[in-house]
């Protein structure tokens, strides 16, 4: 469930684990009065392999040039599109 960070007036700065769908909070649970739901920066944790270029490869791979072609998106080689 997502962290929301909230401003109080009176106490400050906290934060409340809420779901996605429930409504944003609009009074202080300590103090009542009103408060200003604040954007904070995400953090992103990535688990597992899978993530980086070598972490899929198996033993003996070896990388593909990126310039080799293979793509046909090279505009030196592509054809116009018909009705152009």
């Amino acid at each position: 469930m997502p962290i929301y960070e909230y401003k109080c007036p009176k106490c400050g700065h906290f934060e409340v684990e809420q779901p996605i769908t429930a409504a944003a909070l609009e009074t202080c649970p300590k103090c009542g009065k009103p408060v200003k739901k604040l954007i904070s920066r995400s953090t992103v944790i990535f688990k597992g392999s899978g993530f980086y270029v070598t972490d899929n490869r198996k033993p003996g791979d070896k990388a593909k040039p990126s310039g080799d072609g293979d793509s046909g998106s090279d505009s030196k080689t592509s054809k116009p599109a018909a009705g152009a």
